[in-house]
Formats: C-alpha cells, sequence, structure tokens
C-alpha cells in the first residue's frame, strides 16, 4: 500500500507532463499583443530575480511599471535589477529580500513594503526558491503566497479602481490536474510523496486563486485573482527530477519546452492586458481561458482550505 502511494503520484506527473509536452508539439506559444502602457502602477513579482520571475518583471518594467522583485537572494535579485536597468526600461526596478519558506520573512517584507508608502496594484505570485516546519511544496509554493497575499490585500484594494482593478496572479501548472487534496494531512505527513506533494501545492494555488475572487466580488473591492499556468518552461525546477528524466529532459526541452519569455507571457497578459480588465476567477493556459481541474469549481471544498490555510498562518479568518 505505502509502495503504491509512492509510485502513482509520480506516475500521475510524469503522464500530464507527457501530455503537455504533446500539446506543445502541435502548438506554438501564443504571441503578446501590443499592451499598453503601465506608467504610474506598482508590481510585485515574487522570485523575480530568475527564469520566469525575472522575464515577467523586465517586461511589466518596459512597459512603464514600477517592479519590485521579492526573492531571498539579494546577489541574484540585485543583478536582475541591473540587467533590466541597462536595457533601459522606463520603469523603476528595484530588489526586496524576502524568503517565502519563512512566514515570519513574509511579514517583515510587507512591513517593509508598506513603510515606503507605494500603491500596489499588481501582486504576482510566481515560484521561489520552511523554517516554519512546513513541507516545503506546500510552505514555499502556496502558505508563503497565500500570506503574502492576504497582508497586501488593503495596498490592492485601496490602489485598485473599479475601470482599474488591481490584479493578482498566481503561477499554478497542468500538474495541479493531477493533485490529491487531503484535507485530514495537508502536508502529507502520513504517507509523503515530493511529486504529490508539489501536484497538491499547485492543486491548492488554484483552489485559493478562486475562492480569493469569490470574496473579493462579494465585497465590491476592485481587485482581481486569475490563475496562470506556464506550460512546461525549460527552467532550473526540472534539475529535480530523476536522473533518468533529467538525461531525457535535455534533447527535448531544446525541441518542446517553452523558453522562459515564453512561459512567462501569460503572467504578463493577465497582470496587463486590458481586454482583462475586471476579468477574475480564471484559470489561463497559453493566452486563453481554460478550464482547470473539477474540484477547483467546489466552494465548500475552497472555504475549508482557506479556513485550514488562515489557522495554519495565523490569520483571522475573514
Amino acid at each position: 500500500m505505502w509502495l503504491l502511494s509512492f509510485i502513482l503520484p509520480i506516475l500521475r506527473l510524469y503522464l500530464v507532463g507527457v501530455k503537455v509536452l504533446l500539446y506543445q508539439l502541435f502548438n506554438k506559444s501564443f504571441t503578446l499583443p501590443v499592451l499598453p502602457k503601465q506608467n504610474g502602477r506598482v508590481a510585485i513579482v515574487t522570485g523575480g530575480a530568475r527564469g520566469m520571475g525575472y522575464e515577467t518583471a523586465r517586461h511589466l518594467a518596459s512597459l512603464g511599471m514600477h517592479v519590485v522583485i521579492a526573492g531571498n537572494s539579494e546577489e541574484d535579485g540585485l543583478q536582475a535589477v541591473k540587467k533590466i536597468h541597462e536595457e533601459g526600461s522606463e520603469g523603476k526596478v528595484e530588489f526586496l529580500f524576502l524568503d517565502l519558506c519563512s512566514l515570519k520573512s513574509v511579514r517583515q517584507f510587507v512591513q517593509r513594503f508598506k513603510a515606503r508608502a507605494l500603491p500596489l496594484h499588481v501582486l504576482v505570485n510566481n515560484e521561489g526558491k520552511t523554517e516554519d516546519g512546513f513541507e516545503l511544496h506546500f510552505g514555499l509554493n502556496y502558505l508563503g503566497h497565500f500570506l503574502l497575499t492576504n497582508l497586501l490585500l488593503d495596498k490592492l484594494k485601496r490602489s485598485g479602481r473599479h475601470d482599474a482593478c488591481s490584479r493578482v496572479v498566481t503561477m499554478s501548472s497542468a500538474t495541479h490536474y493531477v493533485g490529491r487534496l487531503n484535507m485530514e494531512d495537508l502536508q502529507g505527513r502520513s504517507c509523503y510523496s515530493a511529486h504529490g506533494a508539489y501536484s497538491q501545492s499547485k492543486l491548492v494555488l488554484v483552489l485559493f486563486t478562486y475562492h480569493l475572487q469569490e470574496k473579493l466580488t462579494a465585497a465590491g473591492f476592485p481587485v482581481t485573482s486569475n490563475a496562470v499556468d506556464p506550460g512546461m518552461v525549460d527552467t532550473d525546477l526540472y534539475n529535480n527530477l530523476c536522473i533518468p528524466a533529467q538525461a531525457a529532459k535535455k534533447p527535448v526541452a531544446k525541441m518542446l519546452f517553452r523558453t522562459p519569455a515564453e512561459g512567462a507571457s501569460t503572467a504578463i497578459l493577465a497582470a496587463t492586458a486590458s481586454q482583462l480588465e475586471g476579468v477574475g476567477g480564471c484559470y489561463f493556459y497559453n493566452g486563453e481561458r481554460a478550464k482547470s481541474a473539477d474540484i477547483t469549481y467546489d466552494h465548500n471544498v475552497r472555504a475549508e482550505l482557506w479556513k485550514q490555510s488562515c489557522a495554519l498562518v495565523g490569520l483571522q479568518e475573514a
């Protein structure tokens, strides 16, 4: 039984990976349209120093947005800021330290950002790289972003207008389709599988995205929340594959994987496109709306996850 519970998440994860690669074999990455200038708007991009996060930050800055790159490596962050500035981007770019593995660090980051008295129009919850005892994928991919978003909601609400909403864009992936959710054991402590934990972390991000939008809509706040799927992108993430998969990945990546710039395109679209003004509670893939896993549309599941997440990070449920 234990062996089966260990092997099944691996098989599910690699199967969905094959499906995505087949799609990418026959479908090119969409091309970003001309996007409106973003002068006067402020964005935070987590994990913005490398990969898709960097490409997202770079593109937002090129549109005139003031971008705060949030990450846990000051060296990488400052280097990313320098590179973007050297490209002659219209917007200001800066780095602030944030370790999503530490809820204390998340709170300190929010305090530092709020002390700047800046507005906040866009929050891109990209992946980052816990000292709080949480399972790594659940803590880093989900709980850190859950707390960060909630602590910044007041800024987002005040900065948005009904004709120009603030936007929360959360990076998920196709692996959420094979995620399994056990509300009695969200961190997989009874029977742990790293592959299963990763898939679950991507699933709960979609559940979180939809429930956040539900709460924002009910209260009438000018903020939208959407999830995006970048496809399979050639990033450092795949360095954690098993050895045979890493060997197979190298030739396949050149032919089928998206580049970080292509992978970031859907997040950039969701963060800036005028045609998505006021649009929330959606899952976007390759520049288009897509259907997420059936469980993500279950209000009761979303509400229970939100309740447990608030308890885990020490927030009072609103």
